[in-house]
C-alpha cells in the first residue's frame, strides 16, 4: 500500500512538472519593438534635428555612433619653450624671447646635419669635437668647423597677436611666457556622440531612446510610454517563467524523493 501511494505521488508530481515545463517551451518571450521610430538608420544614414544634420558614422550591434560637424569651433595648442614643432612640413625650435616678460618667440629652423653629412660623399657621417668645438671631417683629413659647413639655419620671429600658417589653418600668438608660447585658431570640428542599445541619447534639444533590433540597424524613438510598457511586460513574463521552473524543478525533486521514501525498509 506504502508504494501504491508513492506511484500515485510521482506520477501526479511528473505530471504537475511536466505541464510546468511544457508551459516553458510553448511560451514565446516578448521583445521590445517599435512599429514607427522616429528613425530607423544604417550606417552612413543621415537625419536633421534642428539645424544640425547627424551622420550615422557606424552600428555594431548595441551600439551606434553619430557624428556632426561644427563649422567653426576654437582649437588652443600649446608650445613648450625649447621644444620641437613642424611647421610647414619642417622642424623647428620654438625660442622664447629672453626676459622675465617676454612678448615673442623665434621659430629656428633644425638643421638635418645627419642627412647632409650622407648626401656629401666628402663628409665622414659624423661629426667629431676637438678643444670643445666640433668638426667635419672632410676626404678622411680635413677639418672644417661644424657651424662653417651646416647651412645657417632659417629663423621666424612672432609677437604676441601675430598670425601664422599652421596645420592649414591661420593660427593666433595669443600670448608668450618663459616657459611656454599659446596659439588658437578656428577650424571645423566633428564630434561624436555614442549611442547605447536601450538607453537615452541627445541629439541637440531633443532626448530619443535608443535601440537596436539587429546587427545593422539603429531606431530613435522618443515613445518612451510604449517602451516602458513593453520591458515591464517582458519582466512579467520572465517572473512568472521563473516560477514556472522552480514548480517544474521541485516537482521532479519531490517524485525522486518519493521514490526513495517508497523503498525505505519498513520498521513494522
Amino acid at each position: 500500500m506504502q508504494r501504491r501511494a508513492a506511484a500515485i505521488y510521482v506520477a501526479l508530481f511528473i505530471v504537475i512538472g511536466a505541464a510546468s515545463y511544457s508551459l516553458i517551451a510553448t511560451a514565446q518571450t516578448p521583445t521590445v519593438e517599435f512599429d514607427s521610430p522616429e528613425y530607423e538608420l544604417a550606417q552612413d544614414d543621415q537625419l536633421q534635428v534642428g539645424d544640425r544634420t547627424y551622420t550615422v558614422s557606424s552600428v555594431s550591434g548595441t551600439t551606434g555612433e553619430l557624428q556632426y560637424t561644427e563649422e567653426s569651433s576654437e582649437y588652443t595648442e600649446t608650445w613648450e619653450n625649447d621644444s620641437t614643432q613642424t611647421v610647414d612640413d619642417q622642424e623647428w625650435r620654438v625660442l622664447v624671447d629672453s626676459g622675465d616678460d617676454p612678448s615673442g618667440f623665434t621659430l629656428q629652423e633644425e638643421i638635418n646635419e645627419t642627412a647632409i653629412l650622407q648626401d656629401d660623399p666628402d663628409a665622414s657621417e659624423e661629426t667629431v669635437e676637438q678643444n670643445g668645438t666640433r668638426y667635419v671631417v672632410l676626404n678622411d683629413s680635413e677639418l672644417v668647423p661644424a657651424d662653417e659647413y651646416f647651412p645657417e639655419p632659417e629663423t621666424r620671429s612672432y609677437a604676441e597677436g601675430d598670425t601664422l600658417d599652421y596645420e592649414g589653418n591661420t593660427t593666433t600668438v595669443d600670448s608668450v611666457a618663459t616657459d611656454a608660447v599659446q596659439l588658437s585658431w578656428a577650424a571645423p570640428r566633428t564630434n561624436t556622440i555614442t549611442a547605447e542599445n536601450e538607453a537615452n541619447v541627445t541629439l541637440g534639444e531633443e532626448t530619443y531612446l535608443a535601440y537596436f533590433p539587429d546587427e545593422s540597424t539603429m531606431q530613435l524613438t522618443q515613445d518612451f510610454e510604449n517602451y516602458n510598457r513593453q520591458t515591464a511586460e517582458i519582466d512579467r513574463v520572465q517572473t512568472q517563467t521563473n516560477g514556472l521552473w522552480g514548480v517544474s524543478i521541485l516537482s521532479f525533486l519531490a517524485a525522486v524523493f518519493m521514490i526513495g521514501f517508497a523503498y525505505l525498509p519498513s520498521r513494522y
